[in-house]
């Protein structure tokens, strides 16, 4: 079943400075309270890396084997785990300019979701997913400084 999950916020920088932040999986323990570890390329992955990442459930710590799927970078990125328990998880984020700042959007897919999630988990996905926005707003924004100079080579 077909499970998908979108949310967005605006951050006062350029779309280069919030995608080489969140595309580089090594910042996502920074925002995102259930991811732990990472083991990857320390940079903005392009498509066909992989990474390791280890992930906290209500079950206990689990492995996800990420590969981008998707990377064209300032405008959007995407990454896809297959899971034994939900089937595969795909990551989508896009970043579009408006009125000098970005719209970061952040899409969780579920292609083969095996049954919907109940009123609470949506509730705890939408919170946990507004603190990881707010976060990513908080450490792009005070991380960033006009002109934005990549500290990575592309």
């Amino acid at each position: 079943m077909l499970f998908v999950r979108k949310h967005d916020i605006f951050i006062d920088a350029p779309p280069e400075a919030v995608f080489d932040y969140v595309c580089n999986p090594h910042s996502w323990p920074e925002w995102l309270a259930a991811s732990h570890k990472i083991e990857g390329p320390n940079e903005p992955l392009k498509l066909g890396q992989t990474f390791r990442e280890e992930w906290q459930i209500r079950r206990g710590m689990i492995e996800l084997r990420w590969t981008v799927i998707e990377s064209a970078r300032p405008s959007v990125w995407a990454c896809k785990a297959d899971t034994d328990f939900m089937g595969p998880i795909v990551i989508r984020y896009t970043f579009a300019a408006e009125d000098g700042r970005t719209r970061y959007t952040r899409e969780l897919t579920n292609p083969d979701r095996p049954s919907q999630p109940t009123v609470e988990q949506l509730a705890r996905m939408d919170e946990e997913a507004l603190i990881g926005l707010g976060n990513i707003k908080k450490l792009v924004e005070r991380r960033f400084v006009a002109p934005y100079v990549s500290p990575y080579p592309c």
